[in-house]
This record gives C-alpha cells, structure tokens and sequence, in this order.
C-alpha cells in the first residue's frame, strides 16, 4: 500500500505552470511566472535569483508528466521493504513518489544545486530520514546495498551505468530506466536487427530487457533533442559459466566492425598478431613454438642488419601460420562466413568455447579487470 507524503501532489506541476523557457548554446533555465505560487515554493524550482540553471551537457531534463511519474513507479512492481537506488534524481519529482511507496531512496546526483532543491522538497514532505543523497558522479560512486534502481538516466552515461549495475558487485531485482528511445533500442535489438550490438549482446547475457512505453521529449523540461522509452532490466537468475574478462574482449574483437563475416575479421593482419601476442603469453602446452622463430645467442646480445631481417621474416610466417590456425577454428563450425549480427549469444559462447578449446584466447591475463570493465562499457559499435 502506498504511503502518502500531505504534500507530494502539486509540488512540481505539470507544462501548463512552467514559465517561459530561455535558453542559450551552454544551458537552458526555466522560469515560474505564476503570481500565484508562494514564495517558497518559488525558492525550490528556481533557485534565490528565480532561475535554475539546466545544463544540457549534464543531461538535465526533469520529466513533469505527473501520469508518466505514476506510471513508472506502478510498472517498477517497488515493495514496502525495498530500498531504491535512483541516479540522476534531480529536483525530486520521481524522487517524491517514489518515497510514497518505498522504505528508503537512496539518491545519487553529481549537481549540488539540484541536491539542495532535493533535500528542502523532501524535508517539508516530512519525508527525509528516508532520503540518502549521495552527491557524487554516479559512474565513480560506490553504491549501499539497493534492492532496485528507478532512475530517470542521464543520457550521456547510459552505456557505463548500464554497464556498472548489470556487472557490478551489488545484486538487485529489477532496473526501471528512462533512457534515450535510440539508446534502449539498442539495448532490446535481437540478432539480425539493424540495432543489434555489443551493448544487447553483453546485458543479455547477464539480463533480460523489457519495453515499458515510449516517452515523448515534450513532456521534460527543457525539451531535449529526441524522444525516450522506459525499459525495464532484470538481472538473470543464473548465468553461464564463462570467463567475463575473455568474453568482454571476445565480444570486442568480433563486433568491431558487426557486419564483417568473422573471417574477414580474422584474416586482418593487425587482429592476427593481436591473437598471437595473446598466444604467445598464454603459452599453450609448447605449441607457441610453432609460431616463433629464436635465434643463437650472439654472444654480446646485440644483433645484425641480417637477423633483424631474419626475425621480420620469421614474424611474417609465424603470423601466417596462425592465422591459418584461426581460420580452422571458424571453419570447423561453419562459422568463417558468418556476421556476428546475426549470430545469437548461444552461438557467440560455442565460438568462443572452440577458440579456448584451441589455445586462443582473448584477455590479456596481466590486465585487471577494471581496465576489461572500462573497455565494455565505452567500446560499443
């Protein structure tokens, strides 16, 4: 059932009590001209000189359809125990109502501004011992226990946020997101979509993805660019046994141009003797020597006009020897005229399963896998 607050309904009202927008080529700011509003309801939206600065290059577009707020805290399923993470709260008007129907938020915004809007909203409500603000970028954050995120997402961050909670430490039952409409597009392709990328590839392995509803761009303040859709996520409740640092880097290597057949992928010098680097670290049982030609020690550990040659050559034959290598794992399961934007997640773990299986790996072992996190959440195509 829900809980109440006296004074959430009318706090931020809807388009037709906005003042006139005014804009420029850095920010955009609204102001209230209703004479009617008192003063300190004037003080919360506007900030002391009346105006409250949106930065654009923030992703400051507050939502104020008072039905699509209802809306997507309803469809978000919140229960009387949880506590909601929110990113990107804003001045409050999803943060009210979700506080209407759960134990705690726990508010995640980078604008000290918007906090402080946030907290004087919330303490007249009589609501605060249920807030925590946490006035930090929410990409470096480190997030308390949540059992579910509601969040109005900033566009500019969606792919390492999506990243940060479907591959974080912090399990959760469900992410009810607002995102760009292009963006959560991507995020539900399937493959053969035109949509279909490494971002739908790398949740779904982890996650399931929902469409909730579009969202007009009419109906925030100020008026973005484009058009957004609510998206629901539910992490998996079990999930393949597979290396993620391998997988992230696999799915890296195939998806770096989608609709490239893999062998023309493969067969690309730079990629072949980034696979054998790898090959030769990873040192498969002696087999790397194949691949390596090793020259007598001189005796002063330097080296002639003539060995360097030598050892170009040698590096050309191993390369294209390997190379070979990996042309005979893709063949094996008819995979060398395929595009990875047709391929399915079940089908990309049996490739790269056959690549382990052939000593051809894809992670390098001496990087962390913060620096593998990193890679996935800005290397999408």
């Amino acid at each position: 059932m829900l809980r109440r607050a006296k004074c959430l309904h009318g706090v931020i009202p809807g388009h037709g009590s906005l003042g006139q927008l005014q804009s420029t080529s850095r920010y955009r700011s609204y102001r209230k001209i209703n004479s009617a509003d008192d003063d300190g309801r004037r003080k919360r939206e506007e900030g002391q000189d009346g105006y409250l600065q949106l930065h654009k290059s923030k992703g400051q577009h507050l939502l104020t359809n008072q039905r699509i707020l209802d809306s997507i805290v309803r469809k978000s399923a919140i229960k009387p125990t949880d506590t909601v993470l929110e990113i990107g709260p804003g001045t409050g008007n999803l943060t009210l109502k979700l506080l209407e129907a759960a134990k705690s938020v726990v508010a995640v915004e980078i604008d000290r501004r918007m906090v402080e809007v946030l907290q004087k909203r919330v303490a007249e409500c009589g609501v605060q011992d249920r807030l925590t603000v946490i006035c930090k970028d929410a990409l470096k954050a480190e997030f308390p226990p949540f059992d579910i995120v509601v969040a109005n997402i900033p566009y500019g961050i969606s792919s390492p946020l999506v990243a940060k909670l479907v591959y974080g430490a912090r399990s959760f039952r469900s992410a009810t997101l607002l995102l760009q409409k292009e963006f959560a597009r991507r995020l539900m392709a399937k493959p053969g979509d035109s949509e279909f990328n490494r971002l739908a590839v790398n949740v779904k392995l982890v996650a399931n993805v929902e469409f909730v509803m579009d969202v007009s761009k009419r109906e925030f303040v100020p008026c973005p660019k484009v058009d957004s859709s609510v998206v629901i996520i539910r992490p998996k409740a079990e999930v393949l046994n597979v290396n993620l640092d391998e997988w992230w880097a696999f799915t890296k290597a195939c998806f770096g141009n989608k609709n490239k057949t893999l062998g023309a992928t493969f067969k690309q010098k730079k990629k072949v003797m980034e696979l054998l680097r790898l090959f030769k670290l990873a040192g498969s049982d002696g087999e790397t020597d194949n691949y390596i030609c090793s020259n007598d020690d001189n005796g002063d550990g330097g080296e002639s006009d003539d060995e360097e040659l030598s050892s170009s050559s040698c590096l050309e034959m191993g390369a294209s020897s390997f190379k070979e290598k990996l042309m005979g794992v893709l063949k094996s399961a008819d995979f060398e005229d395929k595009r990875p934007s047709k391929l399915s997640n079940e089908e990309l773990l049996h490739l790269l399963a056959l690549f382990n299986q052939a000593g051809i790996y894809f992670h390098d072992q001496s990087k962390s896998r913060n620096a593998e996190k990193e890679s996935f959440s800005v290397a999408y195509s």
